[in-house]
């Protein structure tokens, strides 16, 4: 969950070192750091805590330049956040180490190499690395074979890049389970941990596989996989720009993405139906081959992506197809039993989630009939080792709290919904009634943006509240999942989702006066059991805040409720989203809080 960028050129990199780095600062916000090989042949490092911003200030006032470097921007896991705990690490000047991901046997190497006299100034597992290489690099001077040795002795996941003062033109990487890609420019080559840091200075990269180690130089790149044989990995050109990760005239990143939820579904969308129809063959021909095969589907996600599984699982056993949706952290570790003809289905944002990898590494052995990805990112881990990937093209998405990714799946997944309902007798009539209100998804989501102004006034009502309750039935108990995710995230008020029939099981013994109870009142079946359900909460006195379809009649006293218009029911969960994200940013604002960078908290979950 942190970023990495390193650069040997003909030029100073670090500007290029520092602007990657905030481009990357949604990865790990809670210090960072540069290590540079300078004109005089010494390695020279700045760190900082905080964000990259006061690194920035540090180089500026004392200037480091050198034509070969790497920095990090970190998420603290071992440590403190502290310049002690900062990388890049280093092991006196002969090698500078910086690291994405845990060594889970850091206590043991960090013990032995303490017998050996080697002294430790962090609490970090990083260190270990440092250390670790440069007692390689006593009888080996070859930097990447030192790579290749120390590697070896690491158990975990990692994300490394390697420079030392004696390899004036060489930098060293290795990825295992934490994702690493190469920028190529001329006479000048890059790393980082993610093209957005390096969209700036090149749009050609190659992205490295698991296990493989790349010596990187300015006039040419060789990379080896974890056998140590030399392979070629595949150049590719990406379509993002830079200006793609600007907020333009938005004050957050947030703010941004919610806006631009209804072009993103319009993206996600874009050549998959038309006409009344689902074009099936945009999903690429094994997407058939795996529907046709499929009697059930099992969801694994993690977060934000998890609750757009368990959308999903209505929509899915809906139509008829079994489903069950799991948190891939837990899924990983028991015994899962696998109904023939399953298919495995992950969801991520970023495609580099470490548990959801862990899973569909596992799901490969497990019997499962194949695995499709949904996934925002096309040159991730989880799109390349997947059998067939259903790209949500929602682009960079930066803050934190994820918005536009979670629409742009669960739209993705009515796609695949529809898909699976085909084989299930769904008549050509009532599919191009399906279509159709997929159609209009962009345009009902733009009507709800109109309502950002009044959701900011109902906002007030929560700056000194410290808790609050999400009720939801059906698809929209996951929804309320989610709207409390949110304004938990961004807001640090304690937020609880609950079915809102389980009311009468414990939670109504929360509700009081300063409880807000927020809920969302589609006019679905289940219309008249919610609103019961608020007649129960407003008998005890708490406060609601409700979202209602324009047709729903409510009989209560005291609330407060705004009217969604022309909502169609199968994807009204979508629709009724974007009122509790505004909700969630709007409450953030009055509380003063980082919206686009939350405390304790980072955009990629790369390690366990």
């Amino acid at each position: 969950m942190c970023g990495i960028v390193g650069a040997v050129a003909q030029r100073n990199v670090v500007p290029i070192l520092i602007e990657g780095l905030q481009r990357l600062e949604y990865r790990g916000y809670d210090s960072a750091g540069v290590a540079v090989r300078g004109a005089d042949g010494h390695m020279h490092r700045i760190r900082a805590v905080g964000k990259v911003a006061r690194l920035r200030e540090m180089v500026d006032v004392s200037p480091i330049p050198g034509d070969l470097g790497i920095a990090h921007t970190r998420w603290a896991t071992h440590g403190m956040p502290a310049e002690r705990n900062a990388h890049p690490h280093m092991s006196g000047e002969k090698v500078a180490v910086v690291h994405n991901g845990i060594i889970e046997n850091h206590a043991e190497l960090r013990a032995d190499l303490e017998v050996h006299g080697y002294r430790f100034t962090s609490e970090t597992d990083t260190e270990v690395i440092a250390h670790l290489l440069a007692s390689v690099l006593e009888y080996e001077p070859d930097l990447l074979k030192a790579v290749q040795h120390t590697v070896t002795r690491l158990t975990g996941a990692y994300g490394l890049a390697v420079i030392s003062p004696d390899h004036p033109d060489c930098m060293v990487v290795a990825r295992a389970g934490s994702p690493l890609v190469i920028g190529l420019g001329v006479g000048e080559n890059f790393i980082a941990s993610d093209v957005f840091a390096l969209l700036p200075v090149t749009q050609r990269f190659i992205f490295l596989e698991e296990g493989d180690i790349a010596e990187i130089r300015r006039d040419g790149i060789r990379v080896f996989d974890g056998a140590g044989k030399p392979v070629e990995r595949s150049e590719r050109l990406s379509q993002l720009s830079a200006s793609t990760s600007e907020k333009g005239p938005y004050k957050h990143f947030m703010l941004k993405e919610i806006f631009e939820q209804p072009s993103v579904i319009a993206e996600t969308l874009e050549g998959r139906i038309h006409k009344g129809r689902l074009l099936e063959e945009s999903f690429g021909h094994r997407a058939q081959q795996l529907f046709d095969a499929a009697r059930g589907v099992h969801i694994i996600a993690c977060g934000t992506s998890y609750h757009a599984g368990m959308v999903a699982k209505y929509w899915l056993e809906e139509v008829g197809v079994p489903c069950h949706v799991e948190v891939a952290s837990e899924y990983r570790y028991r015994k899962v039993v696998v109904p023939e003809g399953t298919l495995f289905l992950s969801i991520s944002q970023s495609g580099e989630t470490a548990d959801t990898l862990a899973a569909l590494r596992f799901a490969k052995q497990a019997g499962y009939i194949g695995s499709l990805a949904i996934c925002n990112v096309p040159e991730s881990s989880l799109t390349r080792e997947s059998d067939v990937a259903l790209m949500t093209r929602a682009g960079p998405e930066i803050g934190v709290a994820s918005t536009k990714a979670f629409t742009t799946q669960l739209t993705a997944l009515r796609l695949v919904t529809l898909a699976l309902a085909r084989r299930r007798g769904l008549s050509a009539e009532r599919e191009a009634e399906l279509v159709e209100e997929l159609h209009a998804l962009p345009r009902q989501v733009e009507v709800v943006l109109e309502l950002s102004d009044a959701i900011k006034e109902m906002a007030n009502a929560f700056a000194d509240k410290k808790d609050a309750l999400f009720l939801g039935r059906g698809p929209f108990y996951p929804v309320a999942l989610e709207g409390a995710l949110k304004l938990k995230e961004i807001s640090y008020i304690h937020a609880e989702a609950y079915p809102a029939g389980e009311l009468k099981h414990g939670p109504l013994a929360l509700v009081d006066a300063d409880m807000p109870v927020i809920c969302a009142l589609p006019d679905d079946p289940l219309l008249e059991k919610v609103l019961s359900n608020l007649q129960e909460v407003r008998a005890r006195g708490g406060e609601l805040f409700l979202f209602s379809d324009q047709t729903v009649k409510i009989d209560l006293d005291r609330y407060q409720n705004l009217t969604l218009s022309d909502i169609r029911p199968s994807t009204a969960p979508i629709v009724y989203s974007i009122p509790l994200q505004l909700l969630a940013y709007h409450v953030a604002i009055l509380k003063g809080t980082d919206v686009d960078q939350p405390r304790n908290l980072a955009k990629s979950v790369t390690v366990e």
